[in-house]
C-alpha cells in the first residue's frame, strides 16, 4: 500500500470490490471525494478504478477467509490512513442446492466466506473505530438474509447468522458512535448468478422445487432489474442519515418480498398466540 498519509474524506474499507456492489460502493466513495481501500482476490482488475483516481483509491489484495491476512490489511490501512471510518463486507458468491444436497464442506466454506469472514474483519477494525468515536460497518446480506426458499438454504443460512450477529453488535458498538448497516438487496445485475456461483450435486427427487432454482437463478444474470449503482447511492444515504436504518432492503422485489413475509409471520404468531402462551407452570 503506497498513498498519501493524509486521506481525503472518509475512509472506505471494501471487501470483493472487483464487481458488483463492492466496485459500485468504491465508486460512489470516491465520486462524493473519500478514500477507498478495495480489496479483491485478483487486485489487479481494480487497475483502472485506481488510476482514475490517483491518491484516494488503492486495491489490495485480500481473501477474507484468511485471518491473518485480515489483520495485516486492517494493520496496513491503520498505518497508511490512521483510520477507518466504513467497512463494507461485501464479499460472496451464491450458491444452489437443496439442504439434503448440500455437503458439510460446501456448507463450511460459505460460512467462512459470508460469515467468518465479516465477522473477523469487524473485529479486527473495532478498536480503531472505538477509539476514533465513529464509524460505520456494513453488512451486505440479501433479503434472503431475512427469509429462505428451495435451493438457497446454505446462502440464506449464512446471511441469517450475519445478521443476527450485525443485530447484536449493533446495540454493543451504539454507545462508541458506531452505526451498523445490514443492507438487503434482491435481484442486481451483479456476478451473484454468474459462474462465480456454486452448486451442489443433484440428487432425484427434487426437480419439482430445487430444479426450477437452477434453471432460473443462472439464467437471470444480465437480466435482473436492480442498478448496482442506485444501491450505491442509496447505501451512502442511508449513512448519511441521522437515524441510518439497521436493516435496508433494495429493490422492488427484496421491499414486497420482506413486506409480505412480516405480515405473514404476524399473522402466524397472532394465530398460535394462545397456545405459545400457555406454557407456563400453573399459578
Amino acid at each position: 500500500m503506497n498513498t498519501e498519509h493524509e486521506p481525503s474524506g472518509r475512509v472506505w474499507l471494501i471487501t470483493g470490490a472487483s464487481s458488483g456492489f463492492g466496485r459500485s460502493i468504491a465508486e460512489a466513495a470516491l465520486d462524493v471525494g473519500d478514500t477507498v481501500v478495495a480489496t479483491a482476490r485478483r487486485p489487479e482488475v481494480l487497475d483502472d478504478l485506481v488510476a482514475a483516481h490517483p491518491g484516494r483509491a488503492v486495491a489490495v489484495p485480500l481473501d477474507v477467509t484468511d485471518s491473518a491476512r485480515i489483520a495485516a490489511v486492517v494493520a496496513e490501512v491503520i498505518l497508511w490512513h490512521g483510520r477507518v471510518d466504513v467497512l463494507v463486507n461485501n464479499a460472496g458468491r451464491g450458491h444452489l442446492g437443496a439442504v439434503e444436497e448440500t455437503t458439510d464442506q460446501e456448507l463450511r466454506e460459505l460460512m467462512d466466506l459470508h460469515f467468518f469472514g465479516p465477522a473477523t474483519l469487524t473485529r479486527a477494525v473495532l478498536p480503531h473505530m472505538r477509539r476514533q468515536g465513529s464509524g460505520v460497518i456494513v453488512q451486505m446480506s440479501s433479503m434472503g438474509g431475512r427469509f429462505s426458499f428451495p435451493g438457497v438454504g446454505a446462502y440464506s443460512a449464512t446471511k441469517f447468522a450475519l445478521e443476527g450477529l450485525s443485530q447484536a453488535l449493533s446495540q454493543e458498538v451504539a454507545p462508541f458512535g458506531i452505526k451498523v448497516l445490514i443492507v438487503e438487496p434482491g435481484s442486481f445485475r451483479t456476478g451473484l448468478a454468474s459462474a462465480s456461483s456454486t452448486q451442489s450435486a443433484a440428487i432425484p427427487g427434487y426437480e419439482g422445487t430445487v430444479g426450477i432454482v437452477r434453471t432460473e437463478f443462472p439464467s437471470s444474470d444480465g437480466k435482473q432489474p436492480g442498478d448496482p449503482a442506485k444501491a450505491a447511492a442509496a447505501i451512502l444515504t442511508a449513512l448519511e442519515a441521522e437515524e441510518t436504518p439497521l436493516q435496508l432492503p433494495l429493490g422492488d422485489d427484496a421491499t414486497d418480498a420482506i413486506l409480505a413475509r412480516l405480515d405473514a409471520s404476524r399473522a402466524e404468531t397472532l394465530a398460535w398466540e394462545r397456545i405459545s402462551r400457555g406454557t407456563g407452570f400453573d399459578a
